[in-house]
Parts: structure tokens; sequence; C-alpha cells
């Protein structure tokens, strides 16, 4: 098979699956979605909120380090 004839194939093939549409039995999809009414228990447990780290903010901060952009020029 060319190579013309094999992405014609492909393309069709490709347009076949982006364009099918089955029928859909709405009642037992309706079924399936009404007939569990309970949650399931949760097993993720609540984050515990973040220690507060303000007092070690100062003792660890670097002397040298600026929030302004370095504009200096090297080389």
């Amino acid at each position: 098979m060319g190579r013309g004839r094999q992405k014609a194939k492909a393309t069709k093939q490709a347009r076949d699956i982006k364009y099918y549409s089955p029928n859909t039995d709405y009642s037992a999809l309706q079924k399936e979605l009404g007939a569990t009414t309970r949650r399931a228990p949760s097993h993720h447990t609540e984050i515990p909120a973040e220690p507060d780290y303000s007092a070690y903010e100062d003792k660890y901060a670097d002397p040298f380090d600026d929030d302004e952009v370095d504009t200096r020029r090297i080389g």
C-alpha cells in the first residue's frame, strides 16, 4: 500500500472515531447514576496548619540578598 493510500485510510479511521456517536441508553444511565446515593468514607485527612516560622525569618536571612534585581554586568 502506498503512502497516499495509507494516509487516506488513517484519516478516514480518525474521522470515523472522532464523529462516532453510539446510541445512548439514557434509562440505563439514569439507573446507574441514581443507584448509589450514599457517600463513600473519605480517606483524606485535614491538612494541618503550617507552623509559624516568622521568628526564624531574620535569624537565617541573607544580609546580602536584595529584592531588587542586580543590573551590573559581569565581564
